[in-house]
């Protein structure tokens, strides 16, 4: 077992993170991953309404008396969701953690702070962390190069960005991207983290909503099969290489605007994906991890695996490489 700021703050058993992932954190991932004792996230926009959202959260409610979080991606946009009337549904459902990714939440927090909500906020650089910490967030996710989706445009990998965060910052901090095992948790927490936030290797679970030829496909992927788009945009996603993501990048390459890829990189491929199974019919986040996953366990197999041999390379193998004093 590990006790770190992380684990108290929030009243979770194990100081791993499912975060939200876009039309696959729905109730049945984010239950089971409760139920394994860590914090599951439901993906608030991949509800169609915010009604729809309540009734999630309540569908989650049957499936686990764990506490679990609901995540709410803040972006700007021409024709933006309600994103007042979502986070209004999650204080309504009585869920009590939110994770924010995107621009700023202080409009935000004045919504959930008043109802108890503890808020974990995702950030890319230290600069952005520190400013999330003044405007009182309760935890930072960091994300480094090495995650699925936005990493930001740094290009700056956890080895570094973790402990820079932690030297500066005094609310937990939660270390996000390349992160898929043991070695990699008992890594994070060495870095100064309080937990580990995993997204790919969550979708390689059995409960993961997604279609099963895209799991089996993430597990013979090795840790070079993903790419970066939209750099020439300042908008840098890293994805699974597949050929739409090739044929984004020679677009973007050859001058292109975002207006020449945007029905590539359309949210309904993406979604078809997962639905149909086709790893080639749209743009979908994976990350460097994907080279470390190897099978698609229960998430109760996962997270047991996780601290188990986490307990075992601190007990067993880093104890072992001290060297023993001599005697005067």
């Amino acid at each position: 077992m590990f006790k770190t700021r992380f684990t108290e703050t929030f009243g979770i058993e194990h100081p791993i993170v499912q975060g939200g992932m876009q039309w696959v954190g729905r109730a049945e991932l984010v239950a089971a991953v409760a139920n394994a004792g860590a914090l599951g996230c439901i993906t608030a926009l991949t509800q169609p309404t915010p009604e729809d959202l309540v009734k999630e959260i309540e569908r989650c409610r049957e499936l686990t008396d764990k506490p679990f979080g609901v995540n709410l991606t803040i972006l700007p946009s021409i024709t933006p969701p309600p994103y007042a009337e979502y986070a209004q549904a999650i204080v309504e459902g009585g869920v009590k953690i939110v994770e924010t990714a995107g621009n700023n939440p202080t409009e935000f927090l004045k919504i959930f702070k008043p109802a108890g909500v503890k808020v974990i906020h995702k950030a890319t650089t230290v600069r952005h962390a520190l400013k999330a910490e003044s405007i009182g967030v309760d935890a930072v996710s960091v994300d480094g190069l090495d995650c699925a989706g936005h990493p930001g445009e740094d290009d700056v990998t956890n080895l570094v960005l973790i402990p820079a965060a932690a030297d500066k910052m005094s609310i937990p901090i939660i270390a996000s991207g390349g992160i898929g095992d043991a070695r990699g948790l008992v890594a994070a927490l060495a870095l100064g983290a309080d937990a580990v936030n995993m997204g790919t290797r969550f979708m390689c679970t059995v409960e993961s909503p997604i279609h099963d030829n895209i799991k089996q496909h993430i597990v013979q992927a090795d840790e070079r099969q993903t790419q970066h788009i939209f750099r020439s945009f300042r908008n840098t996603a890293r994805v699974a290489r597949n050929a739409i993501s090739e044929q984004v990048v020679e677009i973007e390459k050859n001058g292109g605007q975002f207006e020449d890829v945007k029905d590539l990189v359309s949210g309904a491929r993406g979604k078809t994906v997962y639905e149909k199974g086709d790893p080639d019919a749209g743009i979908w986040t994976a990350g460097l991890v994907q080279g470390l996953i190897h099978d698609v366990p229960t998430c109760q197999e996962l997270v047991e695996r996780m601290i188990t041999e986490a307990e075992a390379i601190i007990t067993e193998r880093l104890s072992g490489l001290l060297a023993t004093p001599v005697a005067g």
